[in-house]
């Protein structure tokens, strides 16, 4: 037992671990005056076009926060959005040819992040498997604890 009682926790160490990293996001990505669930969005969409909703599932967004963000980003030119010629309820966003630009240097500056996280790709992928196990037991703990 260490003498500050919080030390021990588990869940306060993710806390702290979860605040760090999103203050150094944040430091890295104010040059393009971006936040961190606008990176993410163009992390995502760099591999592809994406329905609104989808989007938001895979960035564990509601609407109401995914859509005045896509908007923002389509202002600044980054993403552009459109109606489905199929179904025009859906909308689809694709990053544009600004988007992608900016999203190559994304990648080389939060490169400077990874040290961070651990020294070895191995021990990244095994911590990102861990935290993904940790998530998935979370939730369906949750699920349960609601019924």
């Amino acid at each position: 037992m260490s003498d500050a009682p919080l030390d021990d926790f588990v869940c306060f160490a993710l806390y702290r671990a979860s605040h760090a990293t999103s203050q150094a996001y944040r430091e890295v990505l104010s040059p393009w005056r971006l936040t961190y669930p606008q990176y993410l969005a163009l992390v995502v969409l760099a591999t592809g076009e994406r329905t609104v909703s989808s989007l938001g599932q895979e960035l564990g967004l509601d609407s109401g926060t995914l859509s005045p963000m896509l908007r923002r980003l389509d202002e600044r030119g980054l993403v552009a959005r459109r109606r489905d010629v199929a179904d025009e309820r859906v909308v689809l966003v694709s990053l544009t040819d600004q988007g992608k630009a900016t999203r190559a240097e994304l990648t080389e500056a939060v490169g400077c992040l990874v040290p961070a996280f651990l020294t070895s790709s191995d021990d990244l992928v095994e911590l990102t498997r861990s935290l993904r196990e940790i998530t998935g037991r979370m939730r369906e703990l949750t699920a349960t604890h609601r019924t």
